[in-house]
């Protein structure tokens, strides 16, 4: 029997923005949309009621944003599953890594390319983080500028090896696993096992709290590449 098509749900306070991506998905095989939320509230609504795999968020939304829409979603028992994937234009939406505290997966600029978005929802729908190195360097700009209390350290990182450190490190500076294999020299099945070591070990459940992680702890400084 052919695989269930992932299930997709699109939140935007735009309607023909909604609309077009609902023809995107849908012309792509093994995606299906069940369902367009404008607001915060309707997409947390319509998550409990659709079940997605993947929602589409939009950051600014009326009624509630998409920062408490998706940590709505990820702490619901109901809903826990879904994975959300923010949709920003990053330059005017300031929340970005408030977002993906509550939750979410990963984030894409609303200029990307329809290719890249269909993608990034099968990646984003398989289990996977996304957090492509460019939006990283732009993680890094935005995170540099904003004043932030003296970073934190939390313990867990005192049980971390040498090894899962530097991987750790190089999450942060966006390096995907094979450029982490080719640069300490591994495999990048090791890679990965070192990074579900990190998920362990630091209470994480995906990529992107790791760098959030990295950010917060001072592991990389700014100017420090």
């Amino acid at each position: 029997m052919p695989a269930e098509p992932v299930r997709v749900l699109i939140a935007d306070d735009q309607a023909l923005l909604r609309g077009s991506f609902r023809v995107l998905v849908e012309a792509e095989p093994g995606l299906t949309v069940v369902g367009e939320a404008g607001t915060g509230a309707a997409a947390v609504e319509l998550a409990l009621r659709a079940r997605p795999d993947v929602v589409l968020m939009d950051v600014r939304m009326p009624e509630m944003d998409g920062i408490e829409a998706t940590r709505l979603i990820r702490n619901t028992p109901e809903t826990s599953g879904v994975r959300v994937l923010i949709l920003t234009m990053f330059d005017h939406d300031t929340y970005v890594f408030s977002a993906l505290r509550a939750g979410a997966s990963g984030f894409l600029l609303k200029d990307v390319s329809p290719v890249e978005l269909l993608q990034a929802i099968r990646v984003v729908a398989s289990g996977e983080s996304l957090l492509a190195p460019s939006v990283t360097r732009r993680l890094v700009a935005e995170f540099c500028r904003r004043p932030e209390p003296v970073p934190r350290v939390p313990t867990e990182l005192g049980g971390l090896t040498a090894r899962e450190h530097e991987v750790l490190t190089l999450v942060t500076r966006g390096l995907a696993n094979g450029e982490i294999a080719r640069r300490l020299h591994v495999s990048p099945a090791t890679v990965k096992t070192h990074i579900g070591h990190l998920f362990d070990k630091l209470g994480v459940r995906d990529r992107v709290q790791l760098v959030i992680i990295g950010y917060e702890t001072g592991i990389i400084q700014p100017g420090n590449r």
